[in-house]
């Protein structure tokens, strides 16, 4: 199994560490990584990690920590003599701002950061991780297969005119560039909801409140996205919350947006009328 996102000179016959969020995200990371031959380890967060992917390892091969402790991260890097690794799933957005326990190489890296948010935290992560000689790849590797398709991917069962689905687009594209979100939802050229720090479940809560039709959610991506370790996801989960708001249509990026458990996600979607449709933009 090869994948388009690796980089020519990768090597496969070094560890992959996975450094691992919340939910099912890294599971499926692993399980391609293993499919494909390449050893893996794995490093997971105490309160975050699922249990099974934990004690899918042997204790050799993995290293549990806390949110905040970076300085362990990176020795535990270096101990596995990784080639690579990667940042998958999320990490509960509170804890930037509760819970958090950094160690001595966090709180300096915190010092110096004028802003401080998921981008530039994670950002310069990812600088420590390079600053030891190893490879942070772009979170889409190994998982070519779950990215959204382009054009229809369900069966259409609500007609929205094209003009207001070109402008959930652009509002969404507008939003990412300004670092707000990644996700609206629009209805017939009105702006309903706006994806912020609370994340994709509660915006599309906010947006049922309204109890309307033809709502459209958009998700999409940042012209300067950094895949390393920020990658939009659509599952199984955002799908229970448009049907529970009351959304019947979704707008993902295609080639850019992971649609993890893709196969099932669009089962489900279409046995609950919901269509999904994945748009591209000029380059």
């Amino acid at each position: 199994m090869s994948s388009r996102f690796l980089p020519p000179a990768f090597d496969r016959s070094r560890p992959v560490v996975v450094i691992a969020g919340k939910a099912v995200y890294p599971v499926l990371t692993v399980a391609a990584v293993r499919r494909a031959g390449i050893p893996v380890r794995l490093i997971a967060f105490h309160d975050e990690t699922r249990t099974d992917l934990i004690e899918s390892f042997p204790s050799s091969e993995r290293e549990v920590i806390h949110v905040g402790q970076l300085g362990r991260m990176l020795k535990a890097i270096e101990r596995y003599e990784a080639g690579a690794a990667m940042m998958v799933g999320q990490i509960t957005p509170k804890r930037l701002f509760h819970g958090l326990k950094p160690d001595l190489k966090a709180a300096a890296i915190l010092m110096r950061l004028k802003r401080r948010n998921a981008e530039t935290i994670f950002g310069a992560i990812a600088d420590e991780i390079a600053g030891i000689g190893v490879h942070l790849l772009d979170a889409r590797a190994f998982l070519d297969d779950q990215l959204a398709g382009r054009g229809w991917m369900t069966r259409q069962r609500e007609k929205v005119e094209q003009t207001y689905l070109d402008h959930g687009i652009q509002i969404a594209r507008e939003c990412a560039r300004l670092d707000i979100g990644q996700g609206v939802v629009v209805r017939k050229g009105t702006v309903i909801a706006v994806e912020a720090f609370e994340g994709t479940d509660e915006m599309l809560s906010r947006a049922g409140g309204f109890k309307t039709d033809q709502l459209v959610f958009v998700k999409t991506v940042k012209p300067a996205q950094d895949y390393r370790f920020d990658v939009p996801v659509f599952g199984l989960r955002t799908l229970e919350s448009m049907q529970q708001s009351g959304i019947g249509t979704a707008l993902l990026e295609a080639d850019n947006v992971l649609m993890l458990e893709k196969q099932e996600v669009l089962r489900r979607a279409d046995a609950a009328g919901i269509q999904l449709f994945g748009f591209t933009v000029p380059a």
